[in-house]
């Protein structure tokens, strides 16, 4: 079973990650070996996911430093 981007954007919501600790989150909540897909891309893990999101401009950077982000609200499709 594929699990919608989205999930991830909204586990985001509220905390700041690095890309590591994204990556240990996701496979926290959903699992090692969990696949992703999008409204636009399927068959991805997580590494994939978090690339494809960053790409797509669904982070936003954390002032207090450059490798620490959070999801932008703004950019989450309401479907």
């Amino acid at each position: 079973m594929s699990i919608h981007g989205h999930e991830v954007l909204h586990m985001m919501n509220g905390n700041n990650y690095t890309k590591s600790s994204l990556l240990d989150a996701i496979k926290e909540k959903f699992g090692e070996n969990a696949i992703f897909h999008t409204c636009s891309k399927t068959n991805m893990n997580a590494e994939q996911l978090i690339a494809f999101l960053k790409a797509k401009g669904k982070f936003t950077p954390s002032i207090a430093h450059e490798s620490v982000f959070t999801v932008d609200n703004k950019k989450i499709c309401k479907h």
